[in-house]
């Protein structure tokens, strides 16, 4: 018997649609920038002689706007086309990146400029992100799940590698301004390709006030125990990460390891963790998916704890490396439970939610992050994020439905389908 040819790659791919095609690609080209925004800012607070506390002023400001407007967002995203939402939102995210970058180019950028252009970047990722969230969730067929957004993640953690590698080099080399002004280039392209994207047929909203699409979204996602716990963990999770990230880590860069190149290395291999562990997620496909997820989670404090115990900098290169693996496990797991538990017409409302409750403590937290570490000391205030974060993800695997959560077999196709499952803890 012959043996039939192997598979083109027209055919190994043939489950990605070109509306997953197109949201991957642009996800990856505005990600590039995103990654290396982020060091920009800070150092570009930093070298206008601005403080740590200032460093998270300006963090809050643009994560304020967001925990304010996601609701919002989902809803819009939920009763308009979602990639007429998302062209808006990258085109005013790209034009204030722009501003900004002229600004910091210019010399002499004021706390006041930084902070109100932080916080319309903030209100852009508001309108975006629930309809991306909703988009990329409808593109993928329940079968192909795991692989689809494995592959997704792994294409959008890949621009975490190359953004932040460039990024910090860029800003150790150029400054700061020349970041944040790719940035803007980066949201104007994924712009124009979003623009591409074809309208997605879903079941009509109930036609309500956007009050009422409030209030039914509110109560599809507050009806899932599971849902809302881990929820509730990730808004002192991210608050922590993000004042490590985003303060102590640049913080830390600038006194003891070298400055801007060396942080943007270890948020390099923070990338290379993601990208390594996707290809691993492409294939496993855990029963249990959120008990799994969490394991993942421990590994979110690694990088606090190294920096707390001022660990040179291949060991906190590894720390964030860890921390990149435990990120896709817990992501790409989270993504498979939230598509096949959500009802289609939820997605962009529950994602929403989702996010604004991850989201909500981080403004307060990155505020406080500089006060915090004037009366903990720093190594005092990353000692306390790596504790929360180990605490946090021991205290989670206590809710019966989060360790039960089971992966169901679809009901069409067979080449993603999983083995034969235990039915999940009922919702209470």
């Amino acid at each position: 018997m012959p043996t039939p040819p192997p598979p083109t790659a027209a055919r190994r791919f043939a489950w990605a649609s070109r509306n997953f095609r197109i949201q991957t690609a642009a996800t990856v080209i505005s990600g590039l920038g995103n990654a290396g925004a982020p060091i920009a800012t800070a150092f570009a607070v930093l070298g206008n002689g601005g403080t740590t506390a200032e460093v998270g002023y300006v963090t809050a400001a643009r994560l304020l706007p967001t925990v304010l407007l996601l609701v919002v967002g989902g809803t819009l995203a939920d009763r308009l086309p979602r990639h007429h939402i998302m062209v808006a939102a990258n085109l005013f995210s790209g034009v204030s990146q722009a501003v900004l970058a002229a600004l910091v180019l210019a010399g002499n950028v004021q706390l006041w400029q930084l902070l109100v252009l932080s916080a319309a970047g903030g209100a852009g990722y508001a309108l975006y992100s629930p309809a991306a969230g909703g988009m990329i969730m409808q593109a993928v067929p329940q079968e192909h799940a795991a692989r689809a957004f494995s592959v997704f993640r792994m294409g959008q953690n890949a621009s975490q590698i190359g953004g932040a590698a460039l990024g910090g080099a860029l800003t150790a080399a150029f400054g700061p301004g020349w970041v944040l002004a790719l940035d803007a280039l980066c949201f104007l392209i994924a712009a124009a390709l979003r623009f591409l994207l074809e309208a997605e047929s879903a079941p009509a909203p109930s036609g309500g006030s956007m009050l009422r699409d409030l209030r039914e979204g509110w109560q599809e996602f507050a009806s899932r125990r599971w849902l809302w716990v881990i929820v509730l963990q990730f808004a002192v999770l991210v608050a922590c990460i993000n004042a490590v990230e985003a303060v102590y880590g640049p913080t830390v860069a600038k006194d003891r390891l070298g400055g801007a190149g060396a942080w943007g290395l270890a948020m390099s291999a923070y990338g290379v963790g993601l990208v390594v562990t996707g290809l691993l997620m492409a294939r496993w496909r855990p029963r249990r998916i959120l008990l799994v997820g969490n394991w993942g989670v421990f590994l979110f404090g690694v990088p606090a704890l190294a920096l707390a115990v001022a660990a040179p900098l291949p060991v906190l290169v590894a720390a964030m490396f860890l921390s990149g693996v435990g990120v896709t496990v817990f992501g790409v797991n989270w993504m498979v439970a939230l598509q096949q538990e959500v009802p289609e017409e939820m997605f962009s409302r529950v994602t929403a939610y989702d996010e604004l409750g991850s989201y909500s403590l981080s403004p307060v937290g990155t505020a406080l992050a500089g006060p915090a570490a004037t009366v903990l000391g720093l190594s005092g205030a990353l000692w306390a994020c790596a504790v929360l974060c180990l605490l946090l993800s021991a205290a989670v695997l206590l809710d019966p439905q989060v360790r039960r959560l089971t992966r169901r077999s679809p009901d069409r196709g067979t080449s993603d389908a999983p083995v034969p499952v235990d039915e999940p803890a009922p919702a209470s």
